[in-house]
């Protein structure tokens, strides 16, 4: 086999039918798309809308509720702060402002909440709005404390 023998298989490849050519191209005048009306103009997509018929989007039941005054928390893990403590910029003393100030968190939102990915080995008091159990077990294991300060936060 050679460079110019080289050919894609029969039927792979399909020219592309040009519309608005003259009538002997059996796609000739209207291009195929009828007479008149928004769908024979360009630049038109009607999405959703199915004919009349009622569409999908309306057809499916609805789902779910959305909390209007639900509570949003940043969200610390262990590992984190214990990477931060090894570099400098924490102390023993965490509060939810130094963890800002840090840059370990951008912003406070509704409350900090402490999760339990990654370890903790130094020895922290920490007070946060929110921590899941196994976190809080996890800094009592490595002999510090976390305090959780809003109790319907913590779960």
């Amino acid at each position: 086999m050679k460079l110019n023998e080289l050919r894609d298989n029969p039927g792979a490849t399909k020219k592309a039918k040009r519309v608005g050519r003259g009538p002997g191209s059996g796609k000739g005048k209207t291009a195929g798309r009828g007479i008149k009306g928004q769908k024979s103009r360009s630049g038109v997509a009607i999405n959703g809308y199915e004919g009349g018929q009622m569409p999908l989007y309306q057809r499916l039941p609805k789902r779910g509720f959305n909390k209007p005054n639900r509570k949003q928390f940043a969200v610390v893990n262990l590992g984190l702060i214990q990477k931060f403590i090894d570099d400098g910029k924490l102390g023993t003393e965490i509060t939810e402002t130094e963890l800002v100030d840090c840059g370990l968190v951008r912003r406070k939102l509704d409350g900090v909440r402490v999760l339990a990915k990654g370890e903790i080995t130094s020895k922290a008091s920490i007070t946060v709005t929110g921590a899941s159990k196994s976190a809080i077990a996890a800094v009592e294991k490595a002999g510090g404390s976390l305090t959780v300060t809003n109790a319907a936060a913590a779960e």
